[in-house]
C-alpha cells in the first residue's frame, strides 16, 4: 500500500452516500456540519458555495468538484448574498429545475469517516478543496466526473454497485489533485521528497517487519543520520515513532472492521504478543483493544 491509500483507508467506514439535486430560479440550501466528509460535483449550470466557517464564497461552474474533508457546514445557492433564506438540504431534493433557463444540477454526497485516528495527511486538508474544471488538469478526476454523470440513472444495469465504487475513486482523485496543487501543508512536500517517500513506502508496504533505523535507511538508500534528519523535519515524527503510531492505527482499524483475534491483530501490526499490543494500544488510545472494539462496534 502507498501512503495516500493507507491514509484514506484508515478513516473510511461504510459506503458513501449521494443525492442528485436539480434546481433553478432563486434557491438557497444549507448543509449542516457532518462527522464525515462532504463533496459536490457540478454536473450542469453553476452556483455558489458559502462556508459557514467564515471563508470566502466560492463560485462553482459545470464540471467543478468540491471536497469538504472535515464536514464543515456550508450553504449552496444561486448567489452568495442573503444566506439567511437557506432551507435545509433535505427540502431541496426536487426532480426538476425552475424552468427559467438557470437550472443547476449537482451530485451532493458524504463519506463516512472515523476521525479518531486521522492520518496527518488527511488532517491538514483545508476546510474547502475546490477543484475547478480546467482543460488538461487532473484527467483522472475529469474521467471520474464523466463516469459518475453516466451512472446516476439507477435503472442502468449494475448502477447500484458502480456508483459507490466511483465515489470511492472520486475521493482518491480529489486528494491527489489537492496534493498536486497545494500551496500549504507539509504532506505534499513529504511525498515529493524521494528519501522520505522511499522510507514511508517501505514502512507502509510491510509495517510488521522488524524495522530498525539502519534497515530503513538502507531501504531509502541513505545514511541513518540523513534519514532521521529529513524524515523528522518533514513528517514531524522520527521514523520509528511514526512506525509505532502507524502500527497502532492499523491495529485499531482491524479491531473496528474485522472480528480477527487479538493475536492475529498483534501479529499483523508487528507486535510479538497480544500483551505487547495491548500495552502499546492503551498508552496510545487510552483504552484497551477489547474496549476499543466494543466502542467501535456500537458507534
Amino acid at each position: 500500500m502507498d501512503v495516500v491509500s493507507d491514509a484514506i483507508s484508515a478513516v473510511r467506514t461504510g459506503r458513501p452516500s449521494s443525492n442528485r439535486l436539480r434546481v433553478g430560479g432563486s434557491w438557497c440550501t444549507r448543509l449542516a456540519p457532518y462527522e464525515g466528509a462532504g463533496f459536490h460535483v457540478v454536473l450542469a449550470g453553476g452556483c455558489w458555495l458559502v462556508p459557514e466557517t467564515g471563508g470566502e464564497p466560492v463560485t462553482l461552474g459545470a464540471g467543478d468538484v468540491v471536497l469538504l474533508p472535515h464536514g464543515a457546514g456550508h450553504v449552496l445557492a444561486d448567489s452568495p448574498g442573503d444566506t439567511a433564506r437557506a432551507v435545509p438540504f433535505e427540502e431541496m431534493r426536487r426532480p426538476d429545475g425552475g424552468g427559467d433557463g438557470r437550472e443547476v444540477e449537482l451530485l451532493c454526497g458524504k463519506y463516512r469517516l472515523d476521525r479518531s485516528r486521522t492520518h496527518p495527511l488527511m488532517a491538514e486538508l483545508p476546510e474547502v478543496v475546490h477543484l475547478p474544471n480546467r482543460v488538461g488538469r487532473h484527467p483522472e478526476l475529469r474521467a471520474a466526473v464523466d463516469l459518475l454523470a453516466n451512472e446516476l440513472d439507477e435503472r442502468r444495469p449494475g448502477a447500484c454497485l458502480a456508483l459507490p465504487s466511483l465515489l470511492d475513486l472520486l475521493l482518491i482523485y480529489m486528494v491527489r489533485a489537492w496534493m498536486s496543487e497545494a500551496e500549504t501543508g507539509s504532506w505534499p512536500s513529504v511525498l515529493n521528497d524521494p528519501v522520505t517517500t522511499a522510507a514511508l513506502r517501505a514502512l507502509h508496504s510491510d509495517p510488521a517487519a522488524p524495522w530498525t533505523n539502519d534497515r530503513l535507511a538502507a531501504a531509502a538508500g541513505v545514511s541513518r543520520a540523513t534519514l532521521a534528519r529529513r524524515f523528522t523535519a518533514l513528517v514531524g515524527r522520527a521514523p520509528m515513532a511514526y512506525l509505532t503510531w502507524w502500527r497502532l492505527t492499523l491495529a485499531a482499524t482491524r479491531l473496528r472492521d474485522t472480528d480477527a483475534s487479538l493475536t492475529t491483530v498483534a501479529r499483523e501490526a508487528g507486535y510479538g504478543s497480544p500483551y505487547a499490543l495491548s500495552h502499546a494500544f492503551s498508552r496510545e488510545f487510552g483504552v484497551t483493544p477489547g474496549k476499543y472494539r466494543v466502542g467501535a462496534g456500537s458507534s
